[in-house]
């Protein structure tokens, strides 16, 4: 796993479980992502990837589950 990549986005509107599992659900569904750990109520969304992560790929899945991407943290 020496080729993972942890990267740390802002994702406004995740207050609740029920939001965290929403962004945790979507991104997870991803291919090459291998974690996803969301914190309710700072937005920090900390997502672990096979190779180099695609910004606009979390980006663009992010807003389609309804939330506001605010790029990386």
């Amino acid at each position: 796993m020496s080729d993972a990549h942890t990267t740390v986005y802002k994702v406004g509107g995740v207050g609740s479980a029920h939001c965290q599992g929403v962004v945790t659900e979507a991104l997870g569904g991803l291919d090459g992502v291998l974690a996803v750990d969301v914190e309710i109520g700072t937005g920090l969304v900390t997502v672990t990837t096979g190779g180099a992560p695609e910004d606009e790929l979390i980006a663009s899945t992010v807003e389609e589950a309804g939330y506001a991407y605010a790029g990386r943290a």
